[in-house]
């Protein structure tokens, strides 16, 4: 798949292989020109440790709300830095998450970019505090994380579904049928 699709030149190739078998990874990624991307999955530095040190990828995307917060994520970056990786924060958990993603794209020498969800409902729960303009955000100047938070359009609009969209599943992932990704950590 990497070779058919160097010729368009992609940004990077995102998970070619589970995120957990960095040897695996590591082979696509010698096998093509593509930058490889991952972590919007792993949770903990040792595993993007084990990413980088496989040679698994060069674009690591941690999810702030998935993977310790902002602290954690500057403790990713430094270790994608000292590999001569990129850092792109994946953004998955909304507003919040964004603001926290700006907050660590700031702070780090090897961003390659951030992600945005600029839905009108989200501009609503930060009082528009973020602004993207151009492809270019600005973070905003309030304390924390810069923005201002509407706790009651929040609790207006309470989440009622079964699960997240980016949750663990218990079934492995077959190479010879369609994936359905329901979600959902064992239940007990």
């Amino acid at each position: 798949m990497g070779a058919a699709i160097e010729a368009y030149d992609p940004l990077w190739y995102e998970e070619p292989v589970p995120p957990d078998d960095p040897a695996a990874m590591a082979q696509v990624a010698r096998a093509t020109r593509i930058p490889v991307a991952t972590g919007e999955r792993l949770s903990t530095a040792a595993e993007f440790a084990a990413v980088l040190r496989a040679g698994a990828a060069s674009i690591l995307q941690p999810a702030l709300g998935r993977a310790g917060g902002i602290w954690e994520g500057r403790k990713i970056a430094v270790l994608a830095q000292a590999f001569g990786a990129q850092v792109a924060p994946h953004l998955y958990a909304g507003p919040v998450e964004w603001a926290a993603n700006l907050q660590l794209a700031a702070a780090i020498p090897n961003l390659l970019m951030a992600e945005t969800i600029d839905t009108d409902f989200h501009r609503d729960l930060i009082g528009g505090t973020i602004r993207v303009t151009g492809g270019h955000v600005e973070i905003g100047a309030a304390p924390g994380l810069g923005i201002d938070f509407d706790e009651a359009l929040a609790r207006a609009h309470p989440w009622t579904g079964e699960g997240l969209h980016l949750e663990m599943q218990e079934a492995p992932i077959s190479y010879s049928e369609e994936n359905v990704f329901a979600g959902g950590a064992p239940r007990d």
